[in-house]
């Protein structure tokens, strides 16, 4: 397999401080190099979140909802098929019902079916619901014809969404995004969910002003644990709003204050609620509710976050969890695929082309986005990756993910543009994207990809760099910062997970299945000997004497042990 070299760097890490008692240097230094260089500007107390007064057509939507509310209007959320639009659609549906809508519904669509979002086979589908108002979640911005569908048929749209909009707006009767051009909206980072969520807090505002709850209002922060996992999962940037809305989020998650689908799936997934981490939803929580959109019908997702009966929410948890099990193997067949297409790419000199564009007619539409994710993580290259829509058709379905210095969805834009027809539609944000073609187009795309990347991309941005926080001391490589660091957070997109570097002696490895190695490693500068691992680092040789690793400081409590390990990220000869 081909892979990027990799260089380990370390972060610049600005004055800081004074910090109180308890926080340990490391930490400290950890937050001042993301930004955080105060005890005020780390407090995580969600009366500090952005108010919703700046959020555009705010005000608008609000009315709307409230109109329908009070005429017993069928409001019908068409939400996503991702862990995104699943939270955000058991948002909004919860959150309505909370402020008093009695005739809520949700639908959403499927892959192969419906297509993407609010699509005019998806409004077909609607008719028979008869709605009186549509609302979207994680989805609308790019749905012009479905949208126009609605409307003809005399439906009231309001859209929800926060990928980038493009040149022409639908014709919806209100759209709130926080990427719309002007908008005010301090923080552009917010999530699907995130943008449901502030819908709901303005409903509420306005519903309070005209008199409502005079019996007590309802707490919308009982939502929290909804918009923490979907703002995680959607991989939006973890600025200090969102930070603020994950952090919340979690503490309900951790006081075992969650809907009984999300205890259930973070059990089946081996985590503790009272330890909970964004990671822990990443890797845990997420990929289990996504696996349904991506193979099956993401309705069943949904219904599990909107169940309020625990056993029954642990019966569609273990559906859920056996669906991901399936989705593990066949993305594992498709990365192994993916791979050898890359061995075959071409290079330009000794490096690969600046973009990968990669298909396979027998691949899964709903696993692509996993798999350039996968390679654009070992090769440090945005990576495209194609399917059939569907066995048999001419369509094809792509999933992007990028690198840091590539805005994906301009890119797409700029070749859209300069060849007007190539690409059937598309949309997304900086990091992620996704698009349709004519299969037939495939070959002319690739090649006008490569070009139009080729001028957005240095090869200084084509180097992968690991940015470590530095060196931790013998007496840091232990429980006590291990535990701080783990609930520290949250960590994620734009607010890295703390990463270290050193030199360590290698005593001992092994080989741990087809894929890991599991080492044994003593601190150059002395201490004693720490567990490592680091999963999918064999390479069928075995490591030097002496490495320069980039690691993160872990619990290891496996077996009532109460230790630590080190997670190995990368390592280079030390030599």
């Amino acid at each position: 397999m081909r892979a990027a070299p990799v260089r380990i760097l370390r972060r610049e890490v600005p004055p800081h401080g004074p910090w109180p008692d308890g926080v340990p240097p490391a930490l400290q230094r950890i937050y001042a190099a993301r930004g955080v260089c105060t005890p005020a500007e780390g407090e995580l107390k969600l009366a500090r979140l952005l108010p919703p007064d700046a959020l555009g057509q705010l005000p608008e939507a609000a009315e709307l909802l409230a109109a329908a509310i009070a005429g017993q209007k069928h409001i019908v959320v068409v939400g996503d098929f991702d862990c995104d639009g699943a939270t955000g659609t058991a948002v909004a549906v919860r959150g309505l019902r909370l402020l008093g809508a009695t005739r809520v519904s949700y639908q959403v669509p499927h892959r192969v079916t419906h297509g993407y979002g609010l699509s005019p086979a998806l409004v077909e589908h609607l008719e028979a619901f008869a709605p009186d108002v549509v609302l979207t979640v994680d989805s609308g911005i790019a749905c012009h014809a479905g949208i126009a569908a609605a409307k003809a048929r005399g439906w009231q749209v309001l859209v929800t969404d926060h990928h980038l909009p493009g040149e022409m707006l639908p014709a919806a009767d209100v759209i709130v995004n926080p990427n719309l051009g002007g908008d005010a909206f301090p923080s552009k980072a917010l999530a699907g969910v995130g943008v449901v969520f502030y819908l709901l807090l303005a409903l509420r505002r306005h519903l309070r002003d005209g008199g409502a709850f005079a019996h007590g209002e309802p707490d919308l922060s009982s939502l929290l644990d909804l918009v923490a996992v979907g703002t995680v999962a959607d991989l939006v940037a973890l600025d200090y709003n969102n930070r603020l809305l994950v952090s919340a989020g979690l503490r309900r998650l951790r006081q075992g204050q969650c809907q009984p689908g999300l205890q259930a799936l973070a059990e089946l997934a081996g985590k503790d609620l009272s330890q909970l981490t964004a990671s822990d939803i990443g890797f845990g929580i997420a990929p289990r509710l996504n696996a349904a959109g991506r193979l099956e019908d993401m309705a069943l997702g949904i219904e599990c976050l909107l169940c309020d009966e625990p056993t029954r929410a642990r019966e569609l948890a273990s559906v859920l969890d056996r669906i991901n099990g399936e989705r593990k193997g066949i993305q594992q067949q498709m990365v192994d695929a993916a791979e050898a297409l890359v061995a075959a790419v071409p290079l330009d000199g000794e490096a690969l082309p600046p973009v990968l564009c990669l298909r396979d007619d027998t691949w899964h539409p709903g696993v692509v986005g996993l798999v350039a994710s996968r390679l654009k993580d070992r090769m440090h290259r945005p990576v495209f990756a194609f399917a059939p829509s569907e066995p048999g058709s001419p369509m094809l379905k792509g999933s992007a993910r990028s690198i840091p210095g590539l805005h994906i969805r301009d890119a797409l834009a700029a070749v859209d543009a300069l060849n007007p027809g190539l690409v059937e539609r598309f949309g997304g944000h900086a990091m992620a994207a996704g698009l349709s073609l004519p299969a037939a187009n495939f070959e002319r795309f690739r090649t006008a990809l490569e070009a139009q990347v080729a001028t957005m991309l240095t090869p200084e941005q084509l180097r992968s760099e690991l940015l470590s926080d530095g060196e931790l001391s013998a007496a840091e490589l232990g429980r006590p910062l291990a535990e701080q660091l783990r609930l520290a957070g949250p960590w994620g997109q734009g607010f890295a997970e703390p990463l270290f570097d050193g030199v360590f002696k290698v005593l001992q490895w092994r080989q741990i299945g087809e894929r890991h190695l599991k080492l044994s490693l003593v601190p150059e500068q002395g201490g004693a000997p720490l567990s490592a691992i680091q999963f999918g680092g064999w390479t069928d040789a075995p490591p030097p004497v002496r490495i320069h690793a980039a690691y993160q400081l872990e619990l290891d409590d496996w077996g009532g042990r109460r230790s630590v390990q080190l997670l190995v990220r990368h390592w280079l000869p030390a030599d």
